[in-house]
């Protein structure tokens, strides 16, 4: 037991001891691998850049600016990023200024045309289900955002580990939502019988995206060393395809703009299944070498036009990808553009299913089409016949073909001038089955505080192919067909009557969805939204009549959207 004395010399000396200093932290010394990590940072060579970044992130002796250089992505990645430091960091940056900061970073701290185009759909604003390889790590991520934001990136150790704690930082709640484990740790060997991972999901997550998302690899490595501004000047041939309006085929001009790296287009093109020709002028920029912005309009009382991301190919010989447009990008044209040299270029045909046992017209479209074009240059392969050529332009060939009752059925190269359109035709004897497409839509209320989405669904004709089954692997696509459109009660919720509130189905197959709010004729003012079946209908020249429907989610506006317009600007 202590005393009164002892316990004031006791209190005494861990007061004095409070009071010195504590000993000097042990430096460590970096691993080889941090080392290496530090290094491969890229320096920033733009005075602007340093200007405008500079009052938060570092520049350390070689010219490498904290945060910036261990990061790559797409001009979108650097648009959000510039955005959120005005936004939750107090930038002060001109308009004129963030463009040249934009191009500087999307150049040389961007992606290689590989790594680009394995996210492209998250740019082109395409509805699809992407899986990610891992999928732990896709369950962190995909909580709050898509994946295509994710691979859309390149970063180091580091720097995947600096994004969670930004993350954590600015978004609390998605410590509890991705990044932790809940419930109580596993204790059963998984299916290989290896112990249970217990770590959290984002301890997973990081060493994964470090591996399959480095900062430094091969690709960027060539490309960085081989990119140049692109001669993009003269004409190309334009195909594109809009669900519910089919094949478009046309011509581009592209012409040098104000800058080096942008340049105007003008754009005719003709809508096959009506004859409707449509121009439309732009403007674009080309970030990286590869990554073309663009925005086009039609006429001048189009006032939001169309924005355009389209990805170039090394021989600067294609470019593709979308146009799109709409209060959620829903509405677009999957776009191809093909340099015209001196050679023909074959396009397509105004329909390419043609059956079996009969004469008819086919329009084939395309460029440099000799003006006195011969039926005999004209080859559709075994069991098809060019009777003659009604008219030949530069552009487009109208010929007089016939197929044979026993043509062999599959698809077929279509030769012009000695120049193959791949796959142009498609020869068959039956229709055996329709689907629609997509197989699951979704479309958000609105219109009245949020835009409408609206959901274009078409119905495409199948043949069963060599086998006889369909759903196999040698099925036949014979293109869209006229159908008769209706709306069919999907049960998901009992006498919820859904049919009659979420919105209408015109006879093209275009779904508009009703207005947002409350609705005081439905059961508890619910809203206008559920699910529906989209049926078709179609009746074969036969007189056989086959039905395919397709699941629609009408849901809620949505509130928060992540979009980077000025790309294109």
């Amino acid at each position: 037991m202590l005393t009164g004395c002892a316990i004031s010399a006791a209190v005494l000396s861990l007061s004095l001891l409070a009071q010195q200093p504590p000993p000097p932290k042990e430096t460590k010394e970096p691993t080889e691998k941090e080392k290496e990590e530090i290094d491969s940072g890229i320096p920033i060579a733009s005075e602007v850049v340093r200007k405008a970044c500079s009052p938060c992130h570092k520049i350390d002796e070689k010219q490498r600016m904290t945060r910036i250089s261990w990061r790559r992505t797409t001009p979108e990645g650097w648009e959000l990023t510039i955005k959120r430091m005005v936004e939750l960091n107090g930038l002060k940056i001109e308009p004129a200024e963030a463009r040249e900061v934009l191009k500087y970073l999307s150049n040389n701290l961007g992606l290689a045309p590989e790594e680009a185009r394995a996210a492209s759909f998250e740019a082109e604003k395409r509805m699809i289900e992407y899986k990610y390889a891992d999928k732990d790590t896709s369950e962190v991520c995909s909580k709050c955002h898509s994946m295509g934001r994710v691979i859309s990136q390149r970063r180091s150790k580091g720097e995947w580990e600096l994004l969670v704690a930004m993350h954590r930082g600015y978004y609390p709640l998605s410590d509890f939502q991705a990044f932790r484990r809940g419930g109580p740790p596993q204790t059963q060997p998984g299916p290989d019988g290896r112990p249970p991972d217990n770590r959290h999901p984002m301890e997973k997550a990081i060493p994964k995206l470090t591996e399959d998302l480095p900062l430094k690899t091969p690709e960027w490595s060539a490309w960085s060393a081989n990119m140049r501004v692109p001669k993009l000047a003269g004409r190309w041939a334009f195909t594109g395809y809009q669900p519910g309006k089919g094949p478009f085929y046309g011509e581009t001009t592209i012409k040098p703009g104000e800058k080096e790296d942008e340049v105007q287009t003008e754009t005719r093109y003709v809508q096959v299944r009506t004859g409707e020709t449509i121009t439309r002028h732009g403007r674009a920029l080309v970030y990286t070498g590869f990554q073309w912005r663009g925005r086009s309009f039609e006429g001048s009382t189009d006032k939001e036009g169309w924005r355009e991301v389209l990805l170039l190919d090394r021989n600067q010989r294609e470019l593709t990808g979308r146009w799109f447009t709409g209060g959620y990008e829903e509405t677009g044209i999957d776009v191809t553009l093909t340099r015209i040299g001196n050679d023909p270029i074959v396009l397509g045909l105004d329909r390419a299913a043609l059956p079996t046992g009969g004469v008819r017209e086919v329009l084939i479209y395309g460029a440099n089409f000799p003006a006195d074009l011969a039926a005999g240059a004209i080859d559709f392969g075994r069991g098809v016949a060019v009777k003659r050529v009604v008219s030949a332009s530069p552009a487009l060939v109208k010929a007089e073909v016939e197929v044979a009752a026993n043509a062999p059925i599959g698809p077929r190269d279509v030769a012009v001038a000695g120049v193959i359109g791949q796959g142009a035709a498609m020869i068959y004897d039956k229709i055996d089955g329709i689907k629609v497409k997509p197989q699951a839509g979704m479309a958000r209320v609105g219109g009245i505080n949020f835009p409408k989405q609206f959901q274009q669904f078409e119905a495409v004709a199948f043949h069963n192919g060599a086998d006889g089954k369909p759903d196999t692997k040698d099925d036949l696509t014979l293109g869209p067909v006229e159908v008769t459109w209706s709306i069919e009660e999907y049960t998901a919720t009992y006498d919820d009557n859904d049919k009659e509130y979420v919105g209408t189905l015109d006879s093209n197959g275009l779904f508009t969805p009703n207005v947002d709010g409350p609705n005081p004729k439905r059961r508890g003012n619910a809203n206008n939204v559920g699910d529906v079946w989209v049926v078709a209908t179609y009746k074969t020249p036969e007189g056989k009549v086959l039905r395919a429907r397709a699941h629609l989610l009408v849901t809620m506006p949505l509130y928060v959207k992540f979009d980077q317009p000025e790309v294109s600007q």
